[in-house]
């Protein structure tokens, strides 16, 4: 009997790869200890939606994780890990140009501001030209939880491209600097991106600009005030302005694509200079891990993540697995920490159970602290049920 683990972080607890060990140990002792009447295989496979976790993901499928100093969101130099893969990379954005990456004190009501148009992308572009000096030409980009406002400029910048001023002085990073852009210089730009592909593994549909744009929606999580959301805007349009001039009609497209204003706008400069196409982080996470082929003739799938609520039903870790697995044919169990969903709503999703770890521990704090231990006990419980089943299919056999 084969069992396929595939889940996603616990967020604050967990990463996938630690959910899945945890997973797959109680499930060995509870299928042992009950008694089965077959063998039991466990196929682990982290996955994540494209966000925080996509590099884990990566790795538990076969890439090597890599790594590289580049420029941190303010500036200072940080080490960022990418996955490779043949001529394939995955870069996680957060990795290089992510929220958790700022500096202390960069968050406090004084710094702020500051931070929201000063933080950059340039360590992502940076990251992406270490994975070409690797002979990449695929490059998957999962972004999420990234510190930037800029609107992929520093992504440009970190791949040679400069950004001028009316007298030809380079830019600083940032998105606020953009309101003063006069000109774009390609001359520098890495000529390796001509033969090169790009995925942007991003849910957020986003365009650019306006009430539903990167400043107004994702700004105040990085520290922007209502001053400071109105002035990113119309920095980000400047941008957009003066790229246009460069490059065509294109330019003023992509500030209207889905997805562009994914990561601070990130999404914005992957669609208008690099080509990216956008798709749903889950899918193409699900591909690069190749769960479809794993499924075939296995006996279950357990997923999850550390919230299981209405906003996972969107398209969520769990939801791909779940559709992975309707496809192929095999029963799905969902964990989580907590979960939010009504009885109805799991029945409907697919999930023949969904055991949360607030069924064996209501405190929280608690649930956090000790997850590993809480899953292998979950682990446990899931795998006495594929023993009692082994013991009643062999009983119908006899």
């Amino acid at each position: 009997m084969r069992v396929v683990i595939a889940p996603d972080k616990f967020k604050g607890s967990l990463s996938a790869p630690e959910v899945a060990r945890h997973v797959a140990d109680g499930l060995a002792a509870g299928f042992a200890a009950a008694g089965a009447a077959d063998t039991l295989e466990t196929t682990l496979i982290p996955v994540a939606d494209g966000g925080e976790g996509t590099l884990d993901a990566a790795v538990g499928s076969g890439f090597t994780r890599r790594s590289a100093t580049v420029t941190g969101p303010l500036g200072e130099p940080v080490t960022a890990d990418f996955a490779v893969r043949g001529n394939q990379a995955v870069i996680e954005m957060a990795a290089a140009s992510g929220l958790a990456l700022l500096p202390e004190g960069s968050l406090l009501p004084e710094n702020r501001s500051k931070t929201a148009k000063e933080a950059n992308s340039i360590g992502t572009g940076e990251l992406i030209r270490a994975a070409l000096d690797l002979g990449c030409r695929k490059i998957i980009l999962g972004v999420g939880g990234s510190a930037n406002t800029d609107g992929g400029a520093g992504v440009l910048q970190g791949l040679g491209a400069r950004l001028l001023d009316a007298d030809g002085n380079e830019l600083p990073p940032g998105g606020g600097a953009l309101a003063r852009l006069a000109s774009i210089d390609f001359s520098g730009l890495d000529v390796r991106l001509e033969a090169s592909r790009f995925v942007l593994a991003s849910d957020v549909d986003n365009p650019l600009l306006g009430t539903l744009g990167a400043p107004a929606v994702f700004g105040p999580q990085k520290g922007a005030t209502p001053e400071d959301v109105t002035a990113l805007d119309a920095a980000l349009a400047r941008f957009v302005e003066v790229l246009g001039e460069e490059i065509g009609d294109r330019a003023a497209r992509a500030a209207e694509a889905p997805g562009a204003g994914a990561a601070g706008g990130v999404g914005y400069a992957a669609i208008a200079v690099l080509g990216a196409a956008r798709r749903p982080g889950i899918d193409v996470v699900l591909e690069f891990t190749g769960l479809a082929g794993q499924l075939a003739g296995a006996a279950l799938v357990v997923t999850g993540e550390g919230s299981l609520d209405e906003q996972s039903l969107l398209g969520k870790t769990p939801m791909g697995v779940a559709r992975a697995a309707e496809t192929a044919g095999v029963p799905v169990v969902a964990v989580c920490g907590r979960t939010t969903l009504s009885q109805e709503q799991q029945n409907d999703s697919g999930f023949r159970q969904v055991l949360p770890l607030t069924s064996l521990e209501s405190d929280v704090e608690v649930c956090i602290r000790e997850a590993g231990t809480l899953l292998e006990k979950l682990g446990r419980t899931i795998g006495e049920q594929l023993a009692a089943e082994s013991r009643t299919k062999e009983s119908l056999n006899v």
